[in-house]
């Protein structure tokens, strides 16, 4: 990892007013050795940070005015992430890193009542009490006000009062975030809040005048109960890195980013994320391949064409005319495993299919354990994702004789009932970890179909290392397959599509 060039970096904060800090030189190598920690985190973290952008967030500070927090924070997000999915890892390492930085960095304090030191933080969270002498229910009054007026300063003030009320926090107690968030959460009945944010609404400015209104109403709370939760999200991260520090809050905090979730371990949560960026995939492949066609194939020469443009050169055929071709969308057949062995896969797969049949002009899919059934029917009949996914999971009769993964039987039943089927502009996806149970592998099914297809490859959600290992047979069927991918996560499918694109 390289350093960052202090004699570039520190240009950057040489614009700070004379008497913002004690020391210059010393306060700009504290803030280089800061910054340098918080952007070997964000790499840690999977945002891809370069030493150009490094210097491009430091040249953008020159014209931050450094008493700012939040336009500290702008300049840096603005410079440093490139996607919106990074923004969240983003958010919480600059929390970790900068939540302890005060005066010394020239930030202004954050409200009346900012704890400044760690002192202050250990006192509170050992159960010293709330800041005031409010009551539940005035706390709960103040909360609903200030979200109606949409006064931050207010909310993060009581975000705060909220944190030392509810969490219970203890100084050295080695919980998550998650499990303080929660409590404080539970206290202030945040699920209740909703709905006493739109009848106080109702009152003060009447019902809403259809349904319309109402959908952008409730829209907009939930848009100002989001903000109080990071409030206090932000609060408690305050307090933990006070209580444990930097390294160790931002190696707990640290998560995997949307294109590193894997698909075998991903949460219900995540696979939404996940569906939602299956889409835009699926018509950048659909888009490339179109574009790759159209580069490569000029079609025939047109004769008539050629001689008629060759009578303004005298009869000289010097510009040759081709036929525009008119290339159909490619076909896509695709072979997914759904065993219990990679039950998580299985269900990114079938959303995968089902993203891939709105791009292609013809899609079929199958799925199989040790029986194997076309499945083109569910996608099709279905009105979404979901809806498909179910009825493959209840209806596909995929159970041969034990309900154990048998790619050998699957696959030479598949050459049986739909080998004629393929054609040379058929691309065939097959989805699997090629664990086989010790049965036959029948891998000469692969040969033959390559044979017929345009293409054949194979993807396994497994680790590379992985592969060979114990009943799996990989190494059977790579020798058939025009390209083996290791797909755990999209980081690793988007490298998949682009090299398919580039290798056409």
């Amino acid at each position: 990892m390289p350093n960052l060039r202090a004699d570039d970096i520190a240009r950057g904060f040489r614009h700070l007013k004379d008497g913002e800090h004690a020391s210059a030189g010393a306060g700009e190598r504290g803030m280089l050795d800061v910054l340098q920690g918080f952007v070997l985190e964000l790499r840690t973290a999977g945002l891809p940070v370069s030493m150009t952008e490094n210097l491009d967030a430091m040249r953008a500070l020159e014209h931050m005015p450094m008493g700012d927090r939040q336009a500290f924070k702008a300049a840096l997000s603005a410079t440093l992430v490139k996607h919106h999915g990074h923004q969240p890892a983003f958010d919480t390492v600059f929390d970790v890193y900068f939540s302890l930085r005060g005066a010394d960095w020239g930030f202004e304090p954050e409200g009346d009542e900012r704890q400044a030191d760690l002192e202050a933080l250990a006192e509170s969270m050992a159960g010293a009490g709330g800041t005031s002498d409010l009551s539940r229910e005035e706390l709960a009054e103040l909360l609903l006000q200030a979200l109606m007026e949409m006064d931050v300063e207010q909310l993060r003030r009581l975000a705060g009062e909220a944190v030392s009320r509810y969490a219970g926090m203890e100084p050295g107690r080695p919980v998550g975030g998650t499990y303080y968030l929660y409590r404080t959460l539970r206290q202030l009945d945040f699920d209740g809040l909703l709905e006493r944010l739109l009848d106080r609404a109702g009152r003060q400015g009447g019902a809403p005048a259809n349904e319309l209104d109402e959908r952008l109403q409730r829209d907009e709370m939930q848009g100002r109960l989001e903000q109080l939760k990071r409030q206090i999200e932000e609060e408690i991260r305050r307090r933990l890195v006070g209580d444990r520090g930097v390294d160790a809050m931002a190696r707990t905090l640290r998560k995997p980013l949307p294109e590193d979730v894997d698909f075998m371990h991903a949460s219900r949560a995540e696979m939404q994320t996940l569906q939602r960026s299956i889409y835009p995939l699926t018509r950048a492949l659909q888009a490339r391949l179109a574009q790759r066609r159209r580069r490569r194939h000029r079609g025939a020469l047109d004769f008539r064409k050629t001689v008629r443009a060759s009578l303004s050169y005298g009869g000289v055929p010097a510009e040759p005319k081709f036929k525009h071709p008119h290339p159909s969308k490619p076909e896509i057949m695709v072979v997914a495993d759904i065993s219990g062995s990679v039950a998580s896969f299985a269900r990114f797969t079938l959303m995968f299919v089902y993203a891939m049949s709105s791009q292609f002009s013809k899609v079929r899919s199958w799925v199989f354990i040790d029986g194997i059934d076309e499945v083109t029917r569910f996608f099709d009949e279905a009105g979404d994702v979901q809806e498909a996914v179910y009825r493959v999971n209840t209806e596909a009769d995929v159970v041969w004789v034990d309900g154990h993964s048998d790619y050998g039987h699957a696959f030479e039943v598949f050459h049986e009932r739909h080998a004629k089927e393929v054609t040379p502009k058929t691309s065939i996806i097959i989805l699997g970890d090629a664990r086989n149970n010790y049965h036959a592998s029948q891998a000469w099914v692969l040969k033959e179909l390559n044979k017929r297809a345009r293409h054949l490859y194979w993807l396994n959600p497994e680790p590379r290392g992985y592969w060979d290992s114990g009943d799996s047979i990989l190494s059977e069927y790579t020798p058939h397959c025009d390209g083996v991918y290791e797909c755990r996560n999209l980081r690793q499918l988007e490298g998949f599509v682009s090299d398919v694109v580039v290798n056409r």
